[in-house]
Formats: C-alpha cells, structure tokens, sequence
C-alpha cells in the first residue's frame, strides 16, 4: 500500500492495537477522524491522554479507577463475605446491570495461556491469594468465560480457594432464556444437560 504520510501511517498502525480492528477498519477511522472529525479526533486525543493520566487498577480488585480503591471496594455497604471473580472490567459491568450482586469483585483482565506467557503472577493471582487468606470470605464466584482457557483458568483458582475452606460456586453455563434445544450447540446443550438442577 502506498503512503499517504508518516502521521498517517502511523495512526493507523496504533488505531490496530484496538481489539477487532483491521487494517482497513483502521484506514477508515484514520480517514475519518482526520477528514470529517478534527475536533471529535482532539477530544479523543485529550480524553486519552486525562485517562492515562488518572486511570490505574484498583489496589484490591483490579478493575481500572480513578482511586487507589474503587468505589466497589470503599462502599461500606457492599458484602465483605463474597468474591465473584472475573476476566474482564466489562464483565463487572454486565453482572451489575444483569443482577442484584452486593459482593466484592476481583478482575483477572485475562485468563490462563502459557503459551501466550500469561502465567498466574500476570493476572494477580499473589493478590488474590492475599484476600482468600484474609478470613473473610465465605464464597468465591467463579465467573470466567466458558472457554478452554477460561475453564482451565476456573479449575486452578477454584483448587486454591477449595485448599482454604472456603465456598467456591461456579456460573451456569447452559441453553440460553428463549433459546430453543434444537438449535443450541451440541456442547452448550451437553453442558447444561450434566448441569441441571432438582426443582
């Protein structure tokens, strides 16, 4: 491909780093914000730059904040006595808006990968450790993503909370609300076969 610049080229080549985003999702925004947004492109530029300035993990749970604690983990009311653990920050988001949880959270931001050099030190697992050992907790919510590594990322953290004593659940996995059995995959349906419950 021909150059249209080195700025230009350089934009697309750091809009890459977004997750989803091509080589030519990467042109278009580039083309767009340089063309049409010049002053959406500046508020973008200073809203990034004010939150890498003031934006850092959580000290205890590890979801990003402006605080050295977050609001989840300062706020007196929220239960000291249950952990739901989960890959991402945007999972935190869809459990609140999804639910009525009141406990803590702790934020993995990814999931088990040796072969992608992510071992337990890199998603937190020492802190983690620390909080399990507190005395505090009476059950830890295993909320990581049914894949191979978010199952595999599961099994290790639920062996370290079993060693201490303490309640560990994991989420349902199984046939979607509405769903119809005859189109639901053949693992999702295994799954929640093996998983039903007495009611």
């Amino acid at each position: 491909m021909a150059s249209l610049g080195r700025s230009i080229d350089e934009l697309m080549q750091a809009l890459r780093c977004l997750p989803g985003v091509g080589p030519k999702s990467a042109q278009r925004m580039t083309f767009h914000l340089l063309d049409k947004q010049r002053d959406g492109a500046q508020r973008l530029l200073d809203a990034l730059a004010q939150a890498l300035d003031k934006v850092q993990p959580c000290q205890r749970c590890q979801i990003l904040s402006e605080q050295t604690l977050c609001e989840r983990c300062s706020d007196p009311q929220r239960r000291q006595d249950q952990l739901c653990i989960v890959e991402m920050p945007s999972d935190v988001i869809a459990i609140e808006q999804a639910t009525h949880y009141q406990g803590q959270f702790f934020v993995l931001s990814g999931h088990l990968s040796p072969l992608d050099g992510i071992g337990p030190e890199a998603l937190g697992i020492p802190k983690l450790l620390t909080w399990l050992d507190s005395g505090q907790l009476e059950e830890v919510i295993l909320a990581t993503n049914p894949t191979v590594e978010g199952e595999a990322t599961a099994h290790y953290i639920s062996e370290l909370v079993r060693a201490r004593q303490i309640k560990v659940t994991r989420l349902a996995h199984g046939i979607p609300l509405g769903g119809e059995l005859e189109y639901v995959d053949s693992g999702t349906l295994s799954h929640a076969f093996s998983g039903r419950e007495s009611i």
